[in-house]
């Protein structure tokens, strides 16, 4: 019996250390399916916006007594659209988080925050169908766990950000060869 408990312990502490080295490989490629699904959905609220027209959210906007109606519809509408298309290709994400997290708190605070934390509230059951309540704050809360994973982890491998990164790590090399500088570090602001 003893035999056959080495043997499984051992059998666990592989799959563990198979696991972790596997995960550990993939981590970076976690900010993929987060880019899409967030930056997807920014285009498509900017994109129904601007489908509707700019000036129907203003109405809806007014109706908040939110100041300048107009300016903030277009301003909600670009900045979903741009930032989102930011986040969906990984380029520049943390400062897309910025102005993106500033439309989802403007949101949550002057919409979604009454009505409770839960995006689904059944409201009813008619011979029409179901119906559902208002929605609340946790879809808010989502997008904005989503922005904060990604600008401070980073938008992953298959992106703007990546490419750069790594264009710009092998334009260092290139430079610290073809200057002779390879393995001193640069300490003078000049050799930056």
């Amino acid at each position: 019996m003893d035999l056959v408990s080495a043997l499984s312990s051992d059998r666990q502490r592989f799959l563990i250390a198979g696991w972790t080295k596997l995960a550990g490989k993939l981590s970076g490629w976690s900010a993929w399916p987060l880019r899409l699904i967030v930056g997807y959905g920014f285009i498509i609220h900017g994109w129904a916006k601007l489908s509707r027209g700019p000036e129907s959210f203003a109405a809806f906007l007014h109706a908040l007594n939110v100041p300048l109606p107009l300016f903030f519809a277009w301003a909600t509408t670009v900045t979903e659209l741009i930032g989102g298309l930011c986040v969906l290709c990984g380029a520049f994400v943390a400062a897309a988080s910025v102005p993106l997290s500033v439309v989802l708190l403007a949101a949550l605070f002057t919409v979604h925050l009454h009505y409770g934390f839960f995006s689904v509230k059944l409201a009813g059951i008619s011979p029409d169908g179901v119906k559902f309540g208002p929605v609340g704050y946790e879809h808010i809360l989502l997008y904005l766990a989503g922005l904060i994973s990604l600008a401070i982890g980073g938008a992953g491998p298959i992106s703007l950000d990546g490419w750069l990164i790594r264009r710009a790590g092998r334009d260092r090399v290139r430079s610290d060869a073809k200057d002779g500088l390879t393995g001193r570090l640069r300490t003078h602001p000049s050799e930056l």
